[in-house]
C-alpha cells in the first residue's frame, strides 16, 4: 500500500461530489458496477487500470471495501501521479451511510 494514503468517509465524498470538487473513480469490474454503483462515478477497472488515463480533476478512488482502491492509489504513485485519496470502506461503507446507489 502507498505510504501516503488519504481516506475520506462516504459522507465527505458525497458532499464533495455534490459540490463538484472531486471525481469519484470506481476500480471495480464492470459486472460489479452493473449490479450496483454509486451515481456519478467513472469506471476504471483495476484489472486494466491505467493511471495516466484518469479523468482531469481531484480524483478519489473507490471499490467495494477499500482494498482495491488503495492498490490503485499505489499504482498512481508508481506512475509518478499525485493521486493519494480513496474512500474508506468503499461501496459497503457508502451503503451503510444510507447514501444512494443505482442498480
Amino acid at each position: 500500500m502507498p505510504s501516503t494514503l488519504i481516506e475520506l468517509d462516504p459522507a465527505d465524498v458525497s458532499a464533495r461530489m455534490a459540490r463538484g470538487e472531486i471525481v469519484l473513480v470506481d476500480v471495480r469490474e464492470p459486472n460489479e458496477t452493473a449490479a450496483e454503483a454509486i451515481p456519478g462515478t467513472v469506471l476504471m477497472p483495476l484489472s486494466r487500470f491505467d493511471p495516466t488515463a484518469l479523468p482531469q480533476g481531484n480524483v478519489v478512488l473507490t471499490c467495494l471495501g477499500g482494498k482495491r482502491s488503495a492498490m490503485a492509489v499505489a499504482r498512481c504513485h508508481e506512475a509518478g501521479l499525485a493521486v493519494d485519496t480513496h474512500m474508506r470502506g468503499g461501496l459497503v461503507a457508502w451503503k451503510a451511510a444510507g447514501l444512494p446507489t443505482t442498480r
